[in-house]
């Protein structure tokens, strides 16, 4: 009982809710119909599956693959991460013995390369010449999040489908699946921060909730901001708003405490802060200059200035465009 306890305590989650059939798959309606048309029909040509990260890349891959060969599917499907194993030996070696003996059920191979924008050019056109060779044995997937470093030859033998980041709807919808399984408290700020800190990326809320729920049955907005660190809008809301009427002090000691007691990063600050301005009863002329100094003073933390007096200068502008 002990041991079963145990390993509960350490499922993780992204792996205990992978999609497991094409209908589980969230958000790419059209591009799951159309793989699975191909495996039905039990032919497909080489694919490209291109898009952010955390949207069901490999989750497609993985499905297309059990639903063509069944139980069998481990000996009839190579996994390889590009970013790890990225020079041309392995196409040479490892991509090359597999794809040329014939499949042991079903009518070909196939070879999954994940984060294939890894791989080098040499690794690219040895890559080229083994999808035209075994063809007959063997069908390739692709997966990347920049399909532009991906040589053209390759992406002319693909049917490449781009998966888009998952919408609010979706991520609200896993959320509530899988609150409801573990039987969680969300509530909907902590579903909207859940999704904003997000960006859409499926596995990143996913490891996120279980964070959360480390921590806490009831989830909230604070939780995940603590845990992501990350600022709060509505602090940053706040700080534009202060320095908008004038009270520079004011906005700066409430910058200087969501940076130093909530170890929030310049970087983070101002990628906060470009959301941010678009929400604040200002003119849209405003929001126009500020989006370029909010530009400017990105450039030059990247660049290495120091965050702090960029994100003052910047909140002195804020004061300055107030008056004007």
């Amino acid at each position: 009982m002990a041991k079963e306890s145990f390993e509960k305590e350490i499922d993780i989650w992204t792996e205990k809710y992978r999609p497991r059939d094409f209908e589980d798959v969230v958000g790419q309606k059209e591009i799951v119909k159309r793989v699975k048309a191909f495996v039905e029909s039990k032919n497909m040509p080489h694919l490209m599956f291109a898009g952010p990260a955390g949207t069901g890349k490999s989750s497609v891959a993985l499905i297309t693959a059990k639903k063509l060969f069944g139980d069998k599917w481990r000996e009839n499907f190579l996994e390889l991460n590009a970013s790890d194993e990225r020079g041309i030996d392995v196409v040479r070696q490892k991509v090359k013995d597999f794809a040329r003996t014939k499949a042991f059920s079903g009518p070909f191979k196939i070879i999954f390369l994940d984060e294939s924008d890894a791989l080098t050019r040499e690794a690219q056109q040895a890559l080229r010449r083994t999808m035209e060779n075994f063809t007959g044995t063997c069908r390739f997937i692709l997966s990347c999040n920049y399909p532009s470093r991906i040589i053209d030859p390759i992406q002319s033998r693909c049917a490449i489908f781009r998966f888009t980041s998952l919408s609010e709807k979706d991520i609200e919808d896993i959320i509530k699946n899988i609150a409801n399984k573990e039987s969680l408290k969300v509530d909907s700020k902590a579903v909207k921060a859940l999704y904003e800190v997000s960006g859409g990326d499926c596995r990143r809320v996913i490891n996120l909730l279980q964070a959360s729920a480390s921590i806490s049955d009831a989830i909230t907005d604070e939780t995940i901001y603590q845990i992501v660190s990350a600022a709060n809008p509505q602090n940053i809301k706040e700080i534009l708003e202060k320095a908008i009427a004038g009270k520079f002090i004011d906005a700066r000691e409430k910058l200087l405490d969501v940076m130093l007691k909530q170890s929030v990063s310049g970087l983070d600050v101002i990628k906060a802060v470009q959301r941010e301005v678009w929400n604040l009863s200002i003119s849209d002329d405003l929001k126009v200059r500020l989006t370029e100094k909010i530009g400017e003073a990105e450039f030059r933390i990247t660049e290495g200035s120091d965050e702090f007096i960029q994100l003052e200068a910047f909140l002195a502008s804020l004061v300055l465009f107030g008056k004007k």
